[in-house]
């Protein structure tokens, strides 16, 4: 049940905190609600290696760079 005192200062607030408010209700409803919390399913665990092959560094990666060269 809601209670009076915060319908009351909700009232009070101008019609864009309203709707900040809303949004974080809604955020806080979906966050704690018993469906949300059985929808996430096992937890999934990331495995070294995956990304073998996806990248490639080029043979300068950690060279100088020109720019730095009056700081060095």
């Amino acid at each position: 049940m809601v209670s009076p005192q915060l319908i009351e200062t909700l009232n009070k607030l101008p019609p864009s905190l309203q709707a900040e408010i809303l949004h974080y209700a809604e955020y806080l409803a979906a966050k704690y609600s018993p469906v949300s919390q059985t929808k996430a399913g096992p937890n999934i665990y990331r495995r070294a290696g995956t990304m073998k092959g996806m990248f490639i560094m080029a043979e300068d990666f950690d060279a100088p760079l020109e720019d730095l060269k009056d700081y060095m």
